[in-house]
């Protein structure tokens, strides 16, 4: 059974920081590649938002141009997490794949956030205590 989502009451700004900078930390200490915002957004759009993913369509999604968006999926390509394929119907264009790495990545990188926000839960549950994790 699924956990009714925060009151914004219950969790402020700094809150959020706090949640974003123990997963940033936990991706930094662990064996995960350290990603960029910017790798992160896309990655997170390829894999959230429906296909087809084109180069052309995401610097449009992401309002960037699209050697930004190759040198980004260079590097995600390179940890395995997308993969690109031309795309037969229109050569022009070259299709970003999905791939069971990218998943398995986001899944693990998922999982950290909900623990983070579990803990951020308990802290808000028993004021006056300061939270180590």
């Amino acid at each position: 059974m699924s956990q009714p989502f925060l009151h914004r009451r219950e969790f402020d700004r700094q809150a959020a920081l706090r949640l974003w900078a123990g997963v940033s930390l936990g991706t930094v200490r662990g064996d995960s590649p350290d990603l960029s915002p910017r790798q992160i957004a896309l990655l997170l759009i390829v894999y959230l938002e429906p296909a087809p993913h084109t180069v052309r369509g995401l610097a449009a999604r992401l309002d960037v141009g699209k050697p930004v968006i190759t040198r980004a999926l260079d590097t995600l390509s390179a940890h395995g997490f997308v993969r690109r394929k031309r795309d037969m119907a229109d050569r022009r264009n070259v299709l970003v794949i999905r791939t069971v790495k990218g998943s398995v990545f986001l899944t693990e990188l998922g999982d950290a956030i909900l623990e983070r926000l579990e803990a951020g839960m308990q802290s808000v549950s028993r004021p006056g205590q300061i939270s180590t994790n």
